[in-house]
């Protein structure tokens, strides 16, 4: 069977230069092994993900140069498929819902850094680890606030899935690297209003799309702790991840939408050709 990449972006913002090299690195690789290249589309956040951004997607990767196979897999007409890997958490006892809101959780932890002087465990993005207050109530308990309309998030008991799962690793590019989940804590795999997060959603799409290649941003590296623990708890697949090198802006900062990095289609605007977007990602 040839080999399965994909590139995976958010129809939050227009693509810029470091999206152009995820995906060049992905069309390059998968030409080069003569396997195939899909494109998925993550647009579970409603509130961020526009249409206009998803057609902006396929007119940027066109111009690139880049072809991908159809059907485009939107992750939003896919919802199902989360339900039932988290029915599956679920049923094995690994999962339980949290009513803190995040400003109710930065306060518990300023109080407990100010009474100890130390400060709290954090996760690798920088935000404090869950607390675990949640995870104290009684079931009958957390049922009623669950029928009382409260929100909620579900999270995965970290502790109980690590023992479950035992030790694990991935092959970062024919290198072994060691997983550690439990740096996270009880990560969110969903909310009341959203059937799963990003660590559950990627894990299952690639998983369902046969992935066999993971092609991504450094900034992702830690996540694929969470992502192996997933896979060996639900018995899927594992792929052979490369986590490559990110284009920082002149403040040393990683390119992002949010910080209004200059897009694709406005380097196009600017009488930039394909070739130009290659040399400019370094693959020259």
């Amino acid at each position: 069977m040839p080999p399965v990449f994909r590139f995976a972006p958010s129809p939050n913002g227009y693509l810029h230069l470091g999206h152009a090299l995820s995906a060049l690195l992905n069309a390059d690789a998968a030409r080069a092994a003569g396997g195939r290249l899909l494109l998925r589309i993550e647009d579970i956040d409603e509130t961020r993900c526009r249409p206009e951004f998803e057609v902006a997607i396929y007119e940027d990767l066109a111009w690139l140069g880049i072809a991908w196979e159809q059907p485009v897999r939107r992750q939003s007409e896919h919802l199902a498929d989360y339900r039932t890997a988290l029915a599956k958490l679920e049923a094995m006892g690994l999962v339980y819902p949290a009513f803190e809101s995040r400003t109710e959780i930065a306060r518990f932890v300023n109080e407990q850094e100010k009474k100890s002087g130390t400060a709290w465990p954090r996760d690798p993005d920088g935000g404090p680890r869950y607390p675990g207050m949640s995870k104290l109530l009684q079931a009958e308990e957390r049922r009623r606030l669950v029928e009382a309309g409260a929100p909620y998030a579900l999270r995965l008991d970290m502790e109980a899935a690590s023992r479950q799962a035992g030790p694990l690793h991935w092959d970062e590019s024919g290198e072994t690297a060691a997983a550690d989940p439990a740096a996270w804590g009880d990560v969110i795999l969903a909310r009341k209003e959203i059937p799963n997060s990003y660590h559950l959603s990627v894990t299952i799409d690639d998983a369902l799309q046969g992935v066999t290649h993971v092609v991504r941003g450094r900034d992702i590296y830690p996540s694929t702790s969470v992502h192996r623990l997933l896979q060996t708890l639900l018995g899927l697949p594992v792929p052979v991840y490369r986590h490559h090198r990110l284009i920082l802006d002149s403040e040393g900062r990683k390119l992002s939408k949010s910080t209004q990095a200059t897009g694709l289609r406005e380097l196009r605007a600017q009488g930039v050709t394909p070739a130009d977007v290659r040399r400019m990602a370094g693959l020259d």
